[in-house]
Parts: C-alpha cells; sequence; structure tokens
C-alpha cells in the first residue's frame, strides 16, 4: 500500500482547512490486522520482527480486519518520544496511530481526513499500546512555538478535508531545527551502515 509521505515545508501556518498533529520521533509503521493477527510493515514494506508486544497487542483489536497507519515510539515520563530508547526497548513501545484505511471489509481512504480520524479514536481511544494522535485546528503556528519551546520533532499539517491520496500533497511537515535528538542522528546511521558492511563482506 502507497502511504501519504508529508512534504517539508519550511515555516508553519494557519488555514481554516487544516489540522495540525505533533510529529513524535519514531520509525513509520502500517498495522495490518487480519482475523486476530497483526504485521507491522515499513515505509519500505519491511515487517518489523523485534515489537512482538505490540504487534500481540493490536492484534487484540476488535476487528474483522483493519490497516492502522502511525509510528512506532517510546516515551518517557513526560510523554516524550525518545528515540534511542526505541531502538533499545522495543518492548517498551507503543503505537501512535494517526489514520485509519480500512476497516471490516471497507475501504476509508475515500473519506475525509476528519471522517478517518473519528473512526479511528473510537477503535484505539483508551486501549493500552496506543497513542491517539489528537490534532489542533487551525492555529499551527501557535502548536508549532510549543513545540519548539518542548524541544520535540515538529508538526504535520494535514488537509482535514482530503481523501488519503498521495498526490497532490495534502500534509506537511514542518521540523523544529534545533531538535536536539537530531544531533550526531546522521554519523551514528553512518556508522551502523559501514559496522553492517563489514559484518557482510566476504573474508579472504
Amino acid at each position: 500500500m502507497q502511504l501519504i509521505n508529508p512534504t517539508r515545508i519550511a515555516a508553519p501556518f494557519d488555514h481554516s482547512n487544516f489540522v495540525f498533529e505533533l510529529k513524535h520521533d519514531g520509525f513509520r509503521a502500517v498495522a495490518y490486522i487480519e482475523n486476530g493477527k497483526c504485521e507491522l510493515v515499513s515505509r519500505k514494506n519491511i515487517v518489523y520482527k523485534s515489537f512482538t508486544r505490540l504487534v500481540s497487542i493490536i492484534a487484540k483489536l476488535p476487528v474483522k480486519n483493519a490497516i492502522l497507519d502511525g509510528e512506532l515510539v517510546c516515551l518517557d515520563n513526560d510523554g516524550r518520544s525518545i528515540f534511542l530508547d526505541l531502538r533499545r526497548r522495543h518492548q517498551d513501545a507503543c503505537f501512535y496511530a494517526f489514520d485509519l484505511l480500512w476497516l471490516n471489509g471497507e475501504d476509508l481512504r475515500g473519506l475525509t481526513l476528519l471522517e478517518r480520524k473519528s473512526r479511528l479514536r473510537q477503535l484505539v481511544r483508551g486501549r493500552t499500546g496506543f497513542l491517539y494522535a489528537e490534532h489542533v485546528p487551525a492555529t499551527g503556528k501557535d502548536l508549532y512555538q510549543v513545540i519548539c519551546r518542548e524541544d520535540l520533532e515538529g508538526i504535520v499539517a494535514k488537509h482535514k478535508l482530503a481523501p488519503y491520496v498521495t498526490s497532490p500533497p495534502t500534509w506537511f511537515k514542518i521540523l523544529n531545527p534545533g531538535y536536539t535528538q537530531m544531533r550526531g542522528r546522521r554519523e551514528m546511521f553512518e556508522s551502523f551502515h559501514e559496522r553492517s558492511q563489514a559484518a557482510s563482506s566476504p573474508r579472504i
């Protein structure tokens, strides 16, 4: 399934046709649920194998089948997503659910964002292992100021009346340029990539 990837823009904005969500720092994931079983799949269509506890929780949703779009995150005591904790503590992860694409045989992608979010909220509200992506209507600038002050990753602006389509863009991400958890992130991944390549190279 082709996912919406938010288009990055430089500055926050206010607009009555948009809602604004917190951008948590984690791994993008789609939850596929079918007859009491669940798979968590990455944006590159790779099945996550490490989040066994969370998979078992999501599989217990009272549905015949469903597809949820979201993010795998690990939160600290203040509710902040900690990226390094997500890499180390897979069994403490939760699913930050921000869209519902399919439910009990019905393709919901043609519905508006607000209609999909309403159904999603009813499905996951109050359930262990889930975070529902609350939103702020219209006022992205104020929310952005808050997330920068609290050292969070950013916000995502979404057209509230748009269906789930990849073109034209209807989701936009605005990142916090001072976000401290990004420091050293590129070097960390480059080092991991180099170690992985070295481990897979044939020895002579």
